[in-house]
């Protein structure tokens, strides 16, 4: 798919593992007015910045290196060396993420529901504008 242009947005990961966005659903939802949600990193949304301008692009971030830590200490996935690699990554696209223009805005994820609403609120502000344009 990604030699044939059908990814949206590709990235590997960690050097390991490789990611992408079908492009064509993606397109569809939107062309029928439907909100599409993404989860990638800076480098895919660099991407889908430059294919879909007219994105609404959020960046969440936690709310300080120590809860990222707790966090991912919590999940017990990961193992002390891969907990380190993964907040080098973090500082890494939190970073990344202030290229101007690159998101529209920033949300905190300190309390699930503020930070659900911010985005909710950021989306529905978002499609408002659009229809006005």
């Amino acid at each position: 798919m990604q030699r044939e242009g059908d990814f949206l947005e590709s990235a590997e990961v960690f050097g390991r593992d490789a990611y992408g966005t079908p492009k064509a659903p993606v397109l569809d939802d939107m062309a029928n007015g439907r909100v599409v949600l993404l989860d990638i990193d800076v480098q895919g949304a660099a991407q889908v910045r430059r294919a879909v301008p007219e994105a609404c692009m959020i960046f969440v971030l936690p709310p300080d290196e120590d809860t990222l830590r707790a966090r991912l200490t919590s999940r017990g996935r990961d193992d002390a060396i891969a907990i380190e690699r993964r907040l080098a990554e973090a500082r890494t696209e939190i970073e990344a993420a202030q290229a101007p223009g690159l998101y529209d805005c920033f949300v905190v994820n300190d309390d699930l529901d503020k930070a659900t609403q911010s985005v909710l609120d950021m989306v529905n502000r978002h499609r408002r504008q659009a229809a006005e344009a």
